[in-house]
């Protein structure tokens, strides 16, 4: 992992500070905005992307360590998070854009690729991040289907699967009995609790209803509470 400095955040709302927000897929579009986000308010930021000259001028202007590879290289993502110097507050997996397959043309091996990065990478996401997200963090999963539309039947299958995979996932790692708070669009379900403290994480699963693009997806708020 580089480290890259050129810009310092705004003194402004700085509820973040001494706060480790990573982005998987944080080079462009809605995870670069949030990561500028919540550099803002005082985080160390973590960028990983698969395009390195792009990742490289993003940490260059958030000021963040970055580490270019495919995230669906899951011995490489695994190699990532063993290799952490510290433990994270946040952690914001941007889903891959819809991507158009009319049944006529349907390519089987473009299927298999997608549910690795819609369903496949998530689990191994939280699999790895069980115990590198500090209590009181938060895991999000971010989809992109938007609405139903020909030639997304596929996509739209996998975002609603993730719904579901976020649920059952806080069901196995924190135990039953735990409350689903989540209501459409987004999913808040109890994370596992740490062994040393007791305390308990946060996984939400976010799915947008509309399609956001590089040039409109801006956050206004951090998609996670502020923590101390």
């Amino acid at each position: 992992m580089a480290a890259s400095s050129n810009s310092s955040p705004a003194r402004r709302d700085r509820d973040l500070l001494g706060q480790t927000v990573m982005v998987i897929g944080g080079s462009a579009g809605i995870g670069f905005e949030t990561a500028r986000l919540a550099r803002a308010k005082g985080a160390d930021i973590i960028l990983t992307a698969r395009e390195p000259d792009r990742l490289h001028r993003a940490g260059l202007e958030l000021g963040a360590s970055i580490a270019a590879f495919d995230a669906t290289d899951f011995g490489r993502l695994g190699r990532f998070f063993d290799a952490l110097p510290a433990p994270i507050n946040h952690l914001l997996v941007t889903g891959p854009g819809p991507c158009r397959a009319p049944l006529a043309g349907f390519n089987l091996d473009a299927a298999r690729r997608d549910v690795d990065a819609h369903l496949l990478l998530p689990l191994q996401i939280a699999r790895h991040a069980a115990g590198k997200i500090r209590p009181a963090g938060t895991l999000l999963l971010m989809d992109r289907a938007g609405r139903p539309a020909a030639g997304l039947a596929f996509t739209a299958a996998l975002t609603a699967a993730l719904a579901t995979l976020t649920r059952s996932l806080a069901l196995e790692i924190a135990g039953p009995g735990q409350p689903d708070r989540g209501r459409p669009g987004r999913h808040a379900v109890p994370w596992p609790r740490c062994p040393a403290t007791g305390s308990m994480n946060t996984v939400r699963n976010s799915a947008p209803s509309c399609r956001p693009t590089a040039s409109s997806a801006r956050p206004t708020s951090p998609p996670w509470p502020s923590t101390s």
